[in-house]
């Protein structure tokens, strides 16, 4: 079974500046953006900061401005910067997981026009918990130059 967010959730959200809530299940995301792209660019990322009131994991992301969307890990390996597309990413009862440049990410592939700044970017996440119900929530991801 799929949960989303009610309108008012999301309303309250896109007041709050990119904080999703999803009462049921207390899944916060805050500081939500997407950087800009270049002419001609394809793929952008997406970074966020996520907190589950329950053990859960970040099984799928979409969003309607890109073809797909991928969950990454970029990291320094043996001195090469290795980037790969992770299944599902592991979201600890109450802690944050920060999605940042460099590191852990929301890759937008095949994107449908370029992203400008102060776009916003609807981004749909979908996670999932132990007894594997899945539990949807939607935030609005503002495109920015830099991390804020």
């Amino acid at each position: 079974m799929v949960k989303t967010i009610t309108l008012g959730a999301l309303a309250l959200a896109l007041c709050l500046g990119g904080v999703a809530i999803h009462a049921d299940e207390a899944v916060m995301v805050t500081h939500a953006w997407v950087r800009v792209t270049a002419p001609g660019q394809r793929v952008a990322g997406a970074y966020l900061e996520i907190r589950s009131a329950i053990p859960s994991k970040l099984v799928a992301a979409s969003s309607p401005v890109a073809g797909s969307v991928e969950i990454h890990l970029m990291r320094l390996e043996n001195g090469v910067m290795e980037m790969r597309q992770l299944e599902s990413l592991e979201l600890p009862a109450k802690q944050t997981v920060k999605l940042e440049p460099g590191g852990l990410h929301i890759m937008l592939l095949d994107l449908k026009s370029p992203l400008k700044l102060g776009d916003k970017v609807p981004l749909r996440l979908t996670l999932q918990r132990a007894d594997r119900s899945k539990t949807v929530v939607e935030v609005q991801a503002e495109v920015r130059s830099a991390a804020p």
